[in-house]
């Protein structure tokens, strides 16, 4: 079984040098992986009922390796509801969730 995988950045006011990271890490291994579709990072900040909210960073089965490197767990296909596409091709919408609404 393909899985993606998930990791959680904490506080979104705090990640952003999370965030950066994972985006230079994806941007060299992309090129080197000739820019496939369905390769992606997606983030949605979460609060599962809590009061403060965490970033958690979605990696695409395609982007295993970026993901492994950075510690991200195995998880579930996430809901495209509330992603933002953080690294990858505007493409791996359609690629990835082609179940989503436009």
């Amino acid at each position: 079984m393909i899985e993606w995988r998930a990791k959680s950045l904490g506080d979104p006011l705090l990640a952003e040098e999370s965030l950066t990271l994972i985006q230079e890490v994806f941007r060299s291994e992309y090129e080197r992986a000739g820019r496939p579709t369905d390769m992606a990072v997606f983030v949605r900040h979460e609060s599962e009922g809590r009061l403060h909210c965490e970033a958690h960073a979605y990696f695409s089965p395609a982007a295993a390796h970026i993901a492994r490197a950075v510690e991200a767990v195995p998880c579930r296909r996430p809901s495209p509801e509330g992603l933002g596409l953080l690294a990858g091709a505007p493409a791996s919408w359609r690629a990835l969730f082609p179940d989503r609404e436009s």
